[in-house]
């Protein structure tokens, strides 16, 4: 789970900048502007989403998925502010199919609605909960149509996904625990020797690497049990999406951030981009004009929004 100077993300200041539409068209393009209410902002508001006619192109593995009524999406549902689980529909939710009674809110779940609604304009959109690891096996499968997850579009992952524009730009810090010796470092040098972890098969424990002479512990598969494994003394410090630093330490009282000199902490930063099956040309075009209409108001409203409904 990707900066670029055209990527964006919540600063300080909560603003997000805006993302480019992914430009080469397709023949008989027309874009048709439709208005849909966006449920996971605090208030009602409206986005312009960017239908696009394509019955001049080439039969892809995009139809599969356009013509479908349901629209599957791939997410853990406990990866808040991106998504998470909650046992009551609202506004802001749709339903997780595979868990009875569940529901799936966040980020993620207020981009999938947009993206939803410009595939077709009558399809539900609906989560599926997995582990992170199972999500691209599970796509190419046809278990999902989308994943929506705070995913990275890596090299590797380009191999057997398309992806779309990016959606979010995420940046990582690190917690220790309150009273920890390591509280007071400065740079990521002074974590050399220490215990460090982050989530399995995410930048969450790539980004270890940077730190020289790390003790890189193996991953969990979730990051709640990342959190517990701090909390629980086996490690020293774990890695987070800064983003969202204020929700984790609500979440997990007795963990603190470390406070990095300037230049001094990690250099990655991610770009968050939705995953479809390889060879979806048509889908892709839809998906990129479906986030490019969002603006950078909707964006920072949608984060804004997710920041204070997430679980505690």
């Amino acid at each position: 789970m990707s900066l670029s100077t055209s990527g964006f993300a919540p600063a300080a200041s909560g603003l997000l900048s805006r993302r480019a539409f992914l430009g080469s068209g397709l023949a008989g393009f027309v874009a048709v502007a439709s208005v849909v209410t966006l449920s996971g902002c605090q208030r009602p508001s409206t986005i312009a989403v960017k239908q696009v006619s394509l019955n001049n192109a080439r039969e892809d593995n995009s139809d599969a998925v356009i013509g479908k009524k349901q629209i599957r999406i791939g997410m853990e549902a406990a990866y808040a502010p991106y998504n998470w689980q909650v046992s009551q529909a609202s506004d802001y939710t749709i339903p997780i199919d595979n868990v009875a009674g569940a529901y799936a809110d966040g980020y993620d779940v207020q981009v999938a609605k947009i993206v939803c609604r410009a595939i077709n304009p009558d399809a539900e959109p609906v989560a599926v909960k997995m582990s992170f690891s199972g999500l691209i096996d599970s796509l190419n499968n046809g278990q999902i149509d989308l994943i929506i997850a705070g995913m990275t579009a890596t090299p590797e992952r380009k191999q057997s996904v398309d992806f779309s524009e990016s959606y979010f730009t995420q940046r990582f810090g690190l917690f220790v625990k309150e009273g920890s010796p390591y509280a007071s470092a400065t740079k990521l040098s002074d974590f050399s020797g220490a215990a460090v972890l982050g989530q399995k098969d995410t930048e969450l424990d790539t980004v270890i690497d940077e730190i020289p002479g790390v003790n890189h512990v193996s991953p969990v598969d979730s990051v709640p049990s990342v959190f517990s494994r701090l909390l629980q003394n086996t490690v020293d410090a774990v890695t987070y999406n800064v983003e969202n630093e204020a929700g984790y330490m609500k979440q997990n009282p007795g963990i603190v951030p470390v406070h990095f000199a300037e230049g001094e902490g990690f250099k990655t930063a991610l770009e968050v981009n939705v995953g479809m099956r390889k060879g979806s040309k048509k889908l892709l075009k839809i998906v990129n004009g479906a986030l490019e209409g969002i603006s950078e108001d909707e964006r920072t409203q949608m984060w804004n929004a997710v920041l204070e409904r997430q679980p505690s």
